[in-house]
């Protein structure tokens, strides 16, 4: 069965202010490859595609529509003859008009999935409102998609009326997050990406900088958006800026270890690894991730990543880290997602998935003749 899936997200080229674009590149390739056939509709907006990252993809027909209201009616109307109409959380311009949009397409013959990119802040911000407009819609929904969130984010969705809730983890494309030899520009004993945000910004806080201040002889670096202006004046922390995937592998390979450091809302829910955790992995990094939920259902801690409950055990990590321990660990990380956590593995998942929607969909249509 070929079938067209028409992609409602925040943007597929560019990353910029926008982490979700590896897992949607990822993901999208590898359904490309199961034979679906994606066209993906982003808003020119957020000066994204003045920050492209790559060209329009091979696996994906790009449809970047104007930020209005008139180019998103235009894009809904190419959009509705598609046989699986996915609407992602985070588009960044005209969500609610999308999110209730796109059920109108809904049918036997056209299925209509929300993809929730940042779950555990959906569930958070609709469990606080009732009056919030997404909430009775999420019935509406065949299913629901979640970057991760596990259990917690299931029994959120399920509480809110979903038909259906299934986490679809962030992964590993090898082809494009796999080992290069170190670039001088990243040297350092720890590395932090990640863009500002309000619900991060308190434990990069502990995690980042008080490591920072507490270990002067070591050089730490700090790329993504926003904390030019909003971070200490170390003189141990180098401020990167924006960071192009182009040189994730490198700023991934060249510290002697990396940091994962979730949002607030992600890790309480737990069962949510950020990208970076899988890019860092793939790249054959260590790997020091915060506390969370789930971390042993995607590495093993002290063998494939070190674990830190905050600033001070961060601390002793970088203490303690040989360069052998380090590739060791790095070798080990890689070895696990190639093993059972690459997007070919998502991809498996999700062709089951949208194979049984329409089986199902058959099955209601012959109850009701």
């Amino acid at each position: 069965m070929n079938i067209q899936i028409a992609f409602f997200g925040s943007s597929l080229v560019s990353a910029y202010w926008n982490g979700a674009a590896t897992y949607y590149r990822g993901i999208l390739s590898a359904l490309h490859e199961h034979g679906y056939a994606i066209t993906f509709y982003e808003p020119d907006a957020f000066e994204r595609q003045q920050h492209r990252d790559i060209p329009d993809p091979p696996y994906a027909r790009s449809v970047v529509y104007p930020a209005d209201q008139a180019g998103v009616q235009k894009a809904l109307a190419e959009a509705q003859d598609a046989d699986i109409i996915v609407k992602a959380s985070g588009v960044g311009v005209y969500d609610e008009l999308l999110e209730a949009a796109v059920l109108e397409f809904r049918s036997p013959d056209h299925r209509v999935i929300f993809w929730d990119v940042d779950a555990p802040a959906t569930l958070d911000r609709v469990g606080s409102d009732p009056k919030d407009p997404f909430g009775p819609l999420i019935p509406e929904y065949d299913l629901i998609l979640t970057y991760g969130g596990g259990p917690p984010v299931v029994r959120g969705y399920e509480g809110l009326g979903a038909r259906r809730c299934i986490p679809v983890y962030n992964a590993l494309d090898p082809s494009t997050h796999h080992p290069v030899e170190p670039d001088p520009r990243f040297t350092a004993a720890l590395g932090f990406l990640g863009n500002r945000m309000p619900d991060r910004e308190g434990r990069v806080s502990e995690f980042f900088f008080r490591p920072a201040a507490e270990c002067q002889d070591l050089r730490f670096l700090l790329g993504g958006n926003g904390w030019d202006q909003h971070a200490p004046e170390l003189s141990n922390v180098r401020y990167l800026g924006h960071v192009y995937t182009r040189d994730h592998n490198a700023f991934n390979v060249t510290p002697t270890a990396v940091l994962n450091i979730s949002r607030e809302s992600m890790a309480r829910y737990g069962f949510s690894p950020a990208t970076r955790v899988f890019e860092a992995a793939g790249a054959g990094a260590c790997l020091i991730t915060d506390v969370w939920e789930g971390i042993e259902q995607f590495l093993v801690p002290d063998s494939e990543c070190l674990v830190a409950r905050d600033g001070a055990e961060v601390v002793r990590h970088l203490r303690d880290l040989t360069p052998e321990q380090s590739r060791s660990i790095g070798r080990a990380a890689r070895e696990r997602m190639l093993k059972s956590h690459t997007y070919r593995h998502r991809a498996e998942e999700l062709d089951r998935i949208f194979q049984g929607l329409f089986s199902s969909a058959a099955a209601e249509e012959r109850a009701a003749s």
